[in-house]
């Protein structure tokens, strides 16, 4: 495993943990603020490191995974813009979509074959 995929995958370990932690927690206190902030940049992070990996081409450039790491930059930004204007609903949809989102792509990161796979189960 490539010391950027460990990167990679590491900040989106947390952001699973970070994010798991947001669902049963109390939501709109200052302490959700605070770890929302964290969530955010660990998803931002998340999203910004993979364009940086290309294993799944073999090096050949972008594929259209990187197009859900777009989706989820996206996505955070009109969190933050909702619920600036007090549209929690919207809020917590985008959120919850970029949660999901995560735990998509992470369980398609275990894939036989993958690194992840090779890493916990080979």
């Amino acid at each position: 495993m490539t010391p950027l995929i460990a990167t990679h995958a590491s900040l989106a370990g947390a952001a699973l943990a970070v994010g798991a932690a947001m669902l049963v927690r109390r939501k709109g206190t200052p302490s959700h603020k605070r770890l929302g902030r964290v969530w955010v940049a660990l998803m931002a992070a998340v999203a910004l490191s993979s364009f940086w990996i290309f294993e799944i081409r073999h090096g050949a450039g972008p594929s259209l995974i990187h197009l859900l790491s777009v989706w989820t930059l996206v996505s955070l930004a009109l969190a933050i813009y909702h619920v600036r204007r007090g549209n929690i609903r919207s809020h917590r949809n985008f959120m919850a979509g970029t949660f999901i989102g995560l735990v998509l792509a992470g369980a398609f990161a275990m894939a036989p074959g993958r690194a992840l796979y090779r890493l916990f189960f080979a």
